[in-house]
């Protein structure tokens, strides 16, 4: 290896095998004396035989464990430039805030009295998030973007219905989130796609001949997919809006715009954010999440119920869950509460000039890579990235090498690899995002890296088919992992 870039270790080897670690009579831990009547369980619900599982020391089992963890990649760990997530580093100060005790021991069950500190935060931060967009209103209830989604298209649904009017369409372009069609045909809507045009953005015209009075709104990223700016966006919203439908802000890619422009300025309706990708909130491993919806003034009425409202007179927050047009609830209690402080604290430690820095640095890290990689990866349209750049690695296939194969050599030199084949519309799409959190020491040694891997690619392709080769676990058969999954645990597979 020539770069250098950290090399991510796969961790130590597992200790023996859980099986043959076990021994009769060993414990990890002990209950304490039972301080209630003692009761026996029902028949019908008693197991028939030994459950199965390893009988392990303590030792044997935080070992396990702890090896376990060290063979995951994590943004702690290790850059994340996964285009269209906003992979960030999350700040600490926001674990800590979340951890304090007011907040960590918090019940859905509370009486109001007894959460006003909590309900001031939820209010405050719906304020801010407002801002931010330019909206009127917001839920927090959302626990992810793809729930936004839907919520937003559920408040759509309602509005028009309201207005006597009910449509079946949703506008998605070709370049869109896979969310996005899955939640308008949840939302009871069909889809209709429109074709990019030769600079990677909405083909107006295509837009300007399918839009009529059957359309109930359109589903848009701006920046797009893509990474690219849609500079035609007040057309856009003004062909959707002459008759009469809405328009959509996909957020997923907010973090190139905040603190720059408001998607409320730009004609939007409806803004869904993403708390994981733009307020720096935990990402992955299955939530939980927060996808807040802010909507315009005439849209408020349908937003889920409750709100937090405030008592100008007294001060005294409570919940509003007075609302007849509501859509109600999209999730238990009142969302990720938890997440949500998180995203207090990274909105309001940054403030407006933090943000607008935020959007300013990730773009302009993303501009760095695309002029670095420029040579081996070009970029798949002509326009100026935003926070991420789209590239094309079809000029590697002549040597049978594809993207794929370029994202698992990149695995041994020690990064995570970018989003490959995505958006659909781009051959050997690979897709990067850097974030404003990373150093332009780490993205010269990524790009050393790409570029390393593009030589690679021309003089030995060999090598990029078989990686990875520095991980516990090589090339899986994806397809064949997708088709024959296994998501029980079985003792009988325990070596």
């Amino acid at each position: 290896m020539s770069v250098g870039a950290p090399v991510r270790r796969s961790g130590p080897p597992l200790p023996e095998s859980l099986k043959g670690l076990s021994r009769p009579g060993r414990r990890a831990s002990s209950f304490p004396e039972l301080d209630v009547p003692a009761a026996d369980v029902p028949q019908e619900h008693a197991r028939s035989g030994p459950i199965g599982l390893p009988e392990l020391a303590e030792r044997d089992v935080v070992r396990h464990f702890t090896a376990l963890s060290q063979m995951n990649y994590g943004v702690d760990t290790g850059f994340y430039p996964l285009g269209s997530c906003s992979m960030k580093y999350n700040p600490k100060v926001a674990e800590t805030v979340a951890a304090l005790p007011g907040f960590q021991r918090l019940h859905p069950h509370q009486p109001e009295e007894s959460i006003q500190g909590a309900l001031e935060l939820l209010y405050r931060l719906e304020r801010a998030l407002c801002e931010i967009t330019g909206m009127h209103r917001a839920t927090l209830q959302p626990p992810a973007g793809a729930s936004g989604e839907l919520t937003g298209l559920l408040i759509m649904r309602a509005y028009h219905a309201k207005q006597g009017h009910p449509r079946s369409t949703i506008v998605i372009p070709d370049s869109a989130h896979g969310t996005n069609p899955a939640s308008v045909s949840l939302s009871g809507y069909r889809v209709v796609q429109i074709p990019s045009d030769h600079r990677g953005l909405v083909d107006v015209g295509e837009l300007r001949r399918v839009v009529n009075q059957d359309t109930a709104g359109l589903m848009l990223t701006n920046p797009n997919t893509l990474g690219l700016f849609e500079v035609d966006i007040e057309r856009i919203t003004e062909i959707l809006h002459d008759v009469g439908a809405l328009v959509y802000f996909d957020g997923a890619n907010l973090n190139a715009i905040i603190g720059r422009v408001r998607p409320g300025d730009m004609g939007f309706d409806i803004v869904h954010m993403n708390t994981h990708k733009t307020f720096a909130t935990p990402h992955g491993g299955g939530g939980p999440g927060a996808g807040p919806v802010a909507v315009g003034e005439r849209l408020e009425p349908f937003l889920p119920a409750p709100l937090v409202a405030r008592d100008p007179e007294t001060g005294r927050y409570s919940w509003d869950a007075d609302r007849p047009d509501s859509i109600g609830r999209v999730h238990g209690f009142h969302g990720n509460v938890g997440i949500l402080v998180r995203a207090f604290s990274y909105v309001f430690g940054h403030g407006h000039d933090g943000l607008r820095e935020v959007g300013e640095r990730a773009v302009l890290n993303a501009n760095y890579l695309a002029a670095r990689l420029r040579s081996a990866y070009p970029l798949a349209y002509d326009g100026q990235p935003m926070h991420e750049l789209v590239v094309t690695a079809k000029q590697h296939k002549k040597h049978g090498v594809r993207a794929m194969d370029i994202a698992k050599r990149m695995i041994d030199l020690g990064f995570h690899p970018s989003t490959v084949y995505f958006p659909l519309i781009v051959d050997e799409a690979m897709m990067i995002e850097p974030t404003e959190t990373e150093s332009k020491e780490t993205l010269d040694a990524f790009a050393d890296a790409m570029l390393q891997v593009a030589r690679e690619a021309e003089e030995d392709p060999a090598l990029l088919h078989d990686a990875p080769v520095t991980t516990p676990v090589r090339r899986l058969d994806e397809a064949k992992a997708a088709r024959e999954l296994k998501l029980r645990w079985d003792p009988a597979g325990l070596p």
